[in-house]
């Protein structure tokens, strides 16, 4: 079996983000909040994009942006404690919650992109 999943059920929920102390709330679109809307961290928590599977919960840090023609803005996270690199599509157009843009704007020109 080729190509990544992704899981949904069980895993949109609000939290505490353990880097900023922001609420977070789940999304409400069938997609999966994964990332704090306020400082743009993660948790390293999943092994394919939603599964809860991994057993590192070090801190994924924003490094950089990305623009996707396909997916829109994507955040580059990089763990703090294993090293591990991912991608996390910014909720830029989230009602309730979206994305801060100002941070996002910010941590592409500190990671030395441009949107």
């Amino acid at each position: 079996m080729s190509g990544r999943r992704f899981t949904v059920q069980g895993t949109n929920n609000a939290f505490t983000c353990r880097a900023c102390g922001g609420e977070v709330q789940p999304l409400r679109n069938g997609s999966v909040r994964n990332h704090c809307p306020h400082c743009l961290h993660s948790l390293h928590v999943d092994v394919l994009p939603g599964d809860r599977a991994s057993d590192c919960h070090g801190d994924l840090v924003p490094v950089g942006v990305e623009h996707s023609g396909k997916k829109g803005w994507v955040i580059l996270h990089r763990c703090a404690r294993c090293g591990h690199l991912g991608r996390n599509r910014a909720a830029l157009d989230d009602p309730d919650q979206p994305d801060d843009w100002d941070v996002l704007i910010a941590l592409s020109r500190k990671a030395g992109g441009a949107p």
